[in-house]
């Protein structure tokens, strides 16, 4: 089975130099750059107000709705992602649960840690269901967020209720037969080609949204002018250390019930050669080991799936969240 990209240009990038059967291309970036400065405002940028906003670890945590009613959902966007991200998912839930939306340290602007940022959201994650004794809550994660969901089920299985996955998984597609050694490789080299300066992150961004983000051009637009807001140093940092992780040995001790959304666009996927069954089956194939697992294909979408497809995607989680009960 070919790989699927699952995280923001960089990695993308890297893993078409270092895994056969991936490739992305950024030269749409460069071409499309006066259009972007053209866009007088961003449509994702107006986010909805907050009933509180705290730190936890220097995760930005941003609560929606009542704190006492309905069960927790913690919304956790992916690679140099914002609550931007989620504004869709607030407004489908926020009436009947707590929802918590973070941002981890180096992402929208915000100030990064210096070292081993996976690590630290991953104890920030298990801090806040600790602190503000959340009853079972779900975790609800884009990629890089998704992983992060496992591991917190993984650390603490006795107090998440559930793992909503949005195109993330606990290891990343086609580094999941690389030894440690390789995979090091890969991080590393991954890092070396994140562009440093605004201009060029910015493009990388663009390229990336146009290519695997987003189907539609103007929010793709839209939302690399937010992801280029993040610090291109921490969005390295992140993604190598998730690029070295493996959490399939740790599926098996996870109690909570795990939801996969696994976004399939025809046009993208006829490239690989992959239907959407097969690309569900692949992603079934990485959970082996977790007991209770579901894989819902979305579709058409690409890798930001609550983006392309709200609708699809908050019905998925609402019928995850019922059957809880």
């Amino acid at each position: 089975m070919k790989p699927f990209a699952l995280l923001p240009v960089a990695v993308a990038v890297v893993l078409a130099l270092a895994v056969p059967g991936l490739s992305i291309s950024t030269s749409r970036a460069a071409d499309s750059g006066a259009a972007t400065a053209a866009i007088p405002a961003n449509r994702f940028a107006a986010t909805l107000a907050p009933a509180e906003r705290f730190e936890v670890r220097g995760v930005l945590v941003e609560r929606h709705g009542n704190a006492a009613s309905g069960r927790p959902l913690i919304l956790i966007p992916g690679l140099a992602s914002g609550s931007w991200a989620w504004q869709d998912t607030i407004r489908a839930f926020s009436a009947r649960h707590p929802v918590y939306v973070l941002t981890l340290p180096g992402f929208n602007g915000r100030p990064a840690v210096p070292d081993a940022p996976f690590a630290n959201a991953r104890a920030a994650v298990a801090q806040l269901i600790a602190e503000r004794k959340l009853n079972k809550p779900v975790i609800v994660g884009h990629s890089l967020g998704g992983t992060l969901g496992y591991a917190v089920a993984e650390d603490q299985p006795a107090l998440v209720g559930g793992v909503v996955a949005i195109d993330g998984l606990p290891v990343m597609p086609g580094t999941e037969t690389l030894e440690p050694a390789q995979r090091g490789q890969v991080a590393a080299g991954m890092r070396g080609r994140i562009a440093t300066d605004p201009a060029g992150f910015a493009r990388q961004q663009q390229g990336y949204m146009r290519t695997i983000g987003v189907l539609d051009m103007g929010k793709a637009d839209a939302l690399a002018q937010l992801s280029a807001r993040s610090d291109p140093a921490a969005v390295g940092r992140y993604a190598a250390e998730v690029l070295n992780l493996d959490l399939r040995p740790g599926l098996k001790d996870i109690q909570a019930p795990l939801l996969v959304i696994s976004p399939y666009h025809e046009l993208d996927a006829a490239q690989q050669g992959v239907s959407e069954s097969a690309k569900a089956d692949y992603y079934r194939s990485l959970l082996e080991g977790a007991p209770k697992v579901q894989v819902v294909s979305v579709a058409p979408a690409r890798h930001f799936a609550m983006i392309d497809q709200p609708d699809k995607v908050n019905e998925a989680i609402r019928d995850f969240l019922d059957a809880l009960q």
